[in-house]
């Protein structure tokens, strides 16, 4: 089997070299099957806002799962992973660094779950907070111009992103409650 392990290596110069542990093929492939999952989810939408975001049939549950099995680390990197997987099927960018905020990040921050894996409830609400902190600042710095007669890009950022993330925190934590009960996050490991 794989074998894993660190070391360092102090060659002649001042330079540290090291070897990291390498991501067993079983979690590789665990990782690119929830983000595909998590993709085709993403595109089964109940409701589109105009500026964009979503509530869909459960798209960060797949991600969601992964990070509070596999923890924040691998969590992080499949939920950025999943922010590029979105970004080509339905972008919507008006700034390099939007981009950044909105996809990688955003979804990047679903792997916070991970932090939680003995309260999966929190772990979810964490990691769909997470991704409504950089959605918030995108919204602010980016889509102040959106904002509703009346309204401070502050207000209209929390009020606009949280009409479509609390929904799916609901449903998100509505099936990891299910899952967690059917002992899903011990299946194969």
């Amino acid at each position: 089997m794989l074998e894993t392990f660190e070391a360092s290596v102090q060659p002649l110069s001042s330079k540290r070299i090291t070897i990291r542990q390498a991501v067993p093929v079983k979690i590789l492939a665990e990782m690119a099957s929830v983000i595909a999952l998590s993709g085709a989810l993403s595109l089964i939408t109940i409701f589109i806002l105009p500026q964009g975001g979503s509530i869909t049939l459960a798209s960060m549950v797949p991600v969601l799962l992964f990070a509070l099995r596999r923890g924040p680390k691998l969590g992080v990197i499949a939920g950025a992973l999943l922010g590029l997987v979105v970004l080509v099927e339905m972008p919507f960018v008006v700034h390099p660094a939007q981009l950044l905020l909105d996809y990688p990040f955003a979804y990047g921050a679903l792997g916070l779950a991970g932090l939680f894996r003995n309260r999966p409830l929190i772990g979810v609400a964490v990691g769909i907070t997470g991704r409504f902190i950089m959605h918030f600042i995108s919204g602010v710095i980016f889509f102040a111009s959106y904002a509703w007669d009346g309204w401070n890009p502050i207000a209209y950022s929390a009020a606009y992103n949280a009409g479509y993330l609390i929904p799916e925190m609901v449903i998100s934590g509505f099936l990891i409650v299910i899952l967690v009960r059917l002992k899903a996050l011990q299946l194969y490991l």
